[in-house]
């Protein structure tokens, strides 16, 4: 292994409320460990796990946040992700249907992709990415990817 990122976690003080939002959201899949206080995620088809291939995406945690969360405005105290997704301007509204809050709005970044920032409704940062600018170039196929 290549010092590959194979798995995050996010932090709850409401494990079920994240759960909700991000099944909600993204679709993901949720399936909780014993009487522990922690729920495997399964982010979809692509996603590395114990049973196939190396995939494209990673898999990850849910666990009961040991401490105060996140004040909102206050710097990002750790590491956060960002989720490509096919539709970010849906989604990012989607999000904040849910509950979620503009942490950085969306915007076109030359070369990357089309970025924005939300926090969940425990205030952990998270970002959603698209190869597809907001005037409709995509720009994996610019650089001869998708």
């Amino acid at each position: 292994m290549a010092n590959l990122v194979v798995h995050f976690e996010i932090h709850a003080s409401e494990p079920q409320k994240l759960i909700d939002f991000y099944t909600e959201l993204l679709g993901w899949t949720f399936t909780r460990y014993g009487e522990m206080s922690y729920w495997s995620i399964d982010t979809g088809e692509g996603a590395i796990n114990m049973t196939s291939e190396l995939g494209r995406g990673i898999n990850g945690g849910l666990t009961q946040r040991m401490g105060p969360k996140p004040e909102v405005g206050a710097p990002v105290n750790g590491v956060n992700i960002v989720i490509g997704v096919d539709d970010v301007d849906g989604l990012f509204a989607k999000g904040l249907a849910l509950g979620a809050i503009e942490a950085l709005p969306l915007d076109d970044m030359e070369g990357i992709g089309r970025v924005g920032y939300l926090l969940d409704p425990d205030n952990n940062v998270f970002g959603l990415i698209s190869p597809v600018l907001s005037d409709g170039t995509n720009v994996m196929e610019r650089m001869g990817g998708a």
